[in-house]
């Protein structure tokens, strides 16, 4: 049976924005980003990984504590707004 897409929910979009916004600011390509997550221990694509950022694919909690520790933030950081630094 082949895997579901997790629904997209208000935090998973604030997510999205948030890690979009903080892979641009450390410049990391998607692609360089879905490699450090999967150095990580949580395989992603990086198709899965713009879905993700696009809000079209929901992450579950370990998906989001490992892109948190790829950033480097705090994975509580990731559903909240982002702010100015």
């Amino acid at each position: 049976m082949p895997a579901r897409s997790l629904e997209v929910g208000s935090a998973d979009m604030q997510a999205a924005r948030t890690i979009g916004i903080l892979r641009a600011e450390q410049s990391f390509s998607q692609w360089q980003l879905a490699g450090r997550v999967t150095a990580h221990g949580h395989p992603i694509s990086y198709t899965m990984l713009s879905r993700i950022e696009r809000a079209q694919r929901g992450c579950d909690a370990d998906g989001l504590v490992v892109i948190a520790e790829a950033l480097p933030v705090s994975p509580p950081m990731l559903p909240q707004r982002p702010t100015a630094t």
